[in-house]
């Protein structure tokens, strides 16, 4: 599935095919969520969707998708991960996702969203570890509420380009985040020195 293919359906099934392909998205389908939710920003800029409904759409099916994730795993425990691990390359997924939740307790929820496949995992494992819904939300659809702002923005801003812009930021996501969160760190030192200069002066 391509962006132009997704977009054709948004045309054909407005605002139910965003929700449905984000929510799907826990089973699989090969378009990444990043992609997704940039191409539902991409069709406000077109005039396809209105932006408020279709941004709300859009982080309903991101959370839903993941919510689901994480009733399974509360309910159906540990099997889950089992039929999880008999998909190619997975167990390594699994494995390193449960050395995150380990090592970093619930803010691992916040840091999966910037890693394409273990963002998917991380709520089986916490519904397996019996966190509470209401703590597994509170980072979870945070965190999710920035998550999508930024690619619904994204995806206005690229338009025509969202399936490289997406793609690209599908495999480096995490490398992006980091150079992102330098530059702001560097930014804001500098704005810091420059302030503190000129009030010297």
């Amino acid at each position: 599935m391509d962006v132009e293919y997704l977009i054709s359906i948004i045309e054909q099934y407005g605002y139910a095919a965003l929700f449905f392909s984000l929510w799907l998205g826990i089973v699989g389908l090969p378009i990444p969520d990043e992609v997704i939710v940039m191409t539902g920003g991409a069709v406000t800029s077109m005039g396809i969707l209105h932006s408020l409904p279709a941004f709300l759409i859009v982080y309903l099916g991101v959370i839903s998708g993941l919510s689901l994730g994480y009733i399974l795993g509360r309910t159906l425990g540990t099997p889950i991960l089992d039929r999880l691990r008999r998909k190619k390359k997975m167990d390594k997924y699994i494995k390193y996702s449960e050395n995150l939740v380990h090592k970093y307790g619930n803010f691992t929820i916040c840091i999966s969203y910037l890693l394409p496949i273990v963002r998917h995992i991380i709520p089986y494992i916490v519904g397996i570890n019996k966190m509470s819904f209401k703590r597994y939300a509170l980072f979870s659809y945070s965190t999710g509420l920035i998550w999508t702002l930024i690619f619904f923005l994204l995806g206005r801003i690229f338009g025509d380009h969202v399936q490289a812009a997406g793609e690209l930021i599908h495999r480096y996501g995490l490398q992006i985040a980091m150079l992102l969160c330098v530059l702001i760190i560097i930014f804001l030192l500098m704005k810091y020195v420059w302030g503190k200069k000129t009030t010297e002066d």
